[in-house]
């Protein structure tokens, strides 16, 4: 018999009786839950889980149906996926001011297995990029760019959001967002994590005076710049280069590691386990770190290994005397 899953996310105030609720539910429907996880942070609860549906005693939308009842009379906010549902998968790109990833990432869309069906931005300044390339652009921030998540959460679900990329967008995104769309927020940072997360990380790479930099795409979690790891790219730092010469080194980086995080992960060639990425598509088709050019330059030898090989044999002492 071939498996069949379903992915199922409940969001909502933390309270008792949620996890009861859901797990009786799918258990009295012949439903298999293979691997669950919760987290509380800032009072907003999460459960995910990992279902096994293939011995399933209903159908799909009567699945729906139910879970969509429970959400109501718990308060709380369900949603319920099929992986392997043939449809069209939708992108929304979060944006600033910066313009460098989000123009990269509409101009290469067609490679993509997604549509990008919104630009969010907490500020406008990009609204004319996203006309120019026929994307709807809504600005959810106020003046000072703080933004409104309650009319974000609205709009990705109005356009039918599957994966959300953070194209240098400027703001920490709540619980009540990174719950909802766990394992499908992809932000690029311009350090090489773990090294010089949060702000300004282009000064903190001066500050501390290294001579190779980057930049990092990576899956959000509610832990600030600790999500899994997707893909790198990396830079040398000359002696005397200041805050200004990091970015105009890292910003085309930046906008090309962000889409080969997309592409990788809306090609379903990666997956997390445990908190890291692990990866189950064709490497050749996909570059993570350096390039091959600056792979074949590194250097070889000496290793331990090279250098025993190259050491002659010892000679046995003569005992016959």
């Amino acid at each position: 018999m071939t498996s069949e899953f379903a992915e199922i996310t409940v969001v909502g105030g933390d309270k008792t009786g949620i996890v009861a609720s859901v797990t009786s539910s799918l258990f009295e429907r012949g439903i298999n839950i293979e691997d669950i996880d919760q987290a509380v942070r800032d009072g907003v609860f999460r459960m995910t889980l990992h279902a096994e549906i293939s011995e399933m005693v209903c159908t799909r939308e009567t699945l729906r149906e139910t879970l969509d009842d429970i959400a109501a009379d718990l308060g709380v906010d369900v949603t319920v996926r099929f992986p392997d549902e043939d449809v069209a998968r939708g992108i929304a790109l979060l944006v600033t001011k910066e313009s460098h990833p989000i123009e990269y990432i509409l101009e290469r869309r067609d490679e993509l297995d997604a549509e990008i069906r919104a630009v969010i931005g907490n500020h406008d300044d990009l609204e004319p990029l996203a006309t120019e390339h026929d994307v709807p652009f809504y600005d959810v921030g106020t003046e000072s760019g703080k933004p409104d998540e309650d009319r974000m959460l609205d709009l990705l679900d109005e356009h039918d959001v599957d994966c959300i990329a953070l194209a240098r967008y400027m703001r920490i995104l709540s619980p009540d967002v990174v719950f909802r769309y766990e394992g499908r927020i992809i932000n690029v940072h311009p350090s090489l994590l773990p090294a010089f997360p949060g702000a300004e990380p282009y000064r903190q790479a001066i500050d501390a005076g290294v001579r190779i930099a980057g930049v990092t795409g990576h899956y959000v979690t509610t832990d600030l710049d600790q999500g899994p790891i997707i893909a790198q790219r990396a830079f040398d730092v000359p002696p005397e280069a200041d805050r200004t010469d990091l970015k105009a080194r890292g910003q085309p980086l930046e906008a090309e590691v962000l889409f080969e995080s997309l592409r990788l992960h809306l090609n379903d060639d990666i997956a997390v386990h445990r908190g890291k990425v692990e990866f189950r598509g064709d490497a050749d088709d996909y570059q993570f770190g350096l390039s091959p050019a600056a792979r074949k330059a590194n250097p070889r030898a000496p290793t331990d290994e090279s250098l025993a090989a190259e050491r002659p044999e010892p000679v046995e002492p003569n005992t016959d005397d």
